[in-house]
């Protein structure tokens, strides 16, 4: 037999376990090279008043949340009241990344919506979402007070999660 005639089996069948690899998987858990790592660096504008910037560097000694969110994302719609509770419990501060998004329209869904963010930062290139890997909003950052990511997750955060992912970790270093 030819191997040629074996070709569209074997890949078939390499298909098939790729495919299986990935049954059962929660698509929300995605490894970020970035856990334990420095958060990268940023220097961005404030949505609020973009004469004002602020940097990774003037949030250190500060426990946060980093929110990457966007006006035209419904699942930024969904976790925002969890997202506001969180900063309602002073638990730590939670900080957005307001992403790909025109300042505008940005400005009326905070508006519309509540404003939990202790400050949003506004990428609206997508430069400094691409730097901490970001795939699509919502995604949420737990970054330690020396600069660390400490935890990421994909997909609207809510009381569970917080939980599981970032709750743990809170324990033992200083609140901001």
């Amino acid at each position: 037999m030819k191997l040629t005639l074996l070709l569209p089996l074997l890949a078939f069948l390499a298909l098939g376990v790729l495919l299986k690899s990935g049954i059962g998987k929660d698509p929300t858990l995605v490894p970020s090279p970035l856990i334990a790592k420095p958060a990268p660096a940023f220097d961005l504008p404030l949505l609020a008043d973009p004469e004002q910037r602020l940097t990774r560097d003037d949030l250190l000694g500060t426990r946060y949340l980093l929110n990457v969110w966007g006006s035209w994302c419904p699942a930024c719609q969904v976790e925002h009241p969890y997202i506001t509770e969180v900063a309602e419990r002073g638990e730590l501060p939670v900080y957005g990344l307001n992403w790909k998004d025109e300042a505008g329209e940005a400005k009326r869904w905070l508006q519309y919506f509540g404003n939990p963010y202790r400050a949003n930062l506004y990428d609206p290139s997508g430069r400094t979402g691409i730097d901490f890997g970001v795939y699509g909003a919502p995604e949420t950052f737990l970054i330690g007070a020396d600069g660390t990511v400490l935890a990421k997750h994909v997909g609207p955060l809510d009381a569970e999660i917080f939980a599981e992912t970032f709750a743990p970790l809170l324990t033992g270093e200083p609140e901001s």
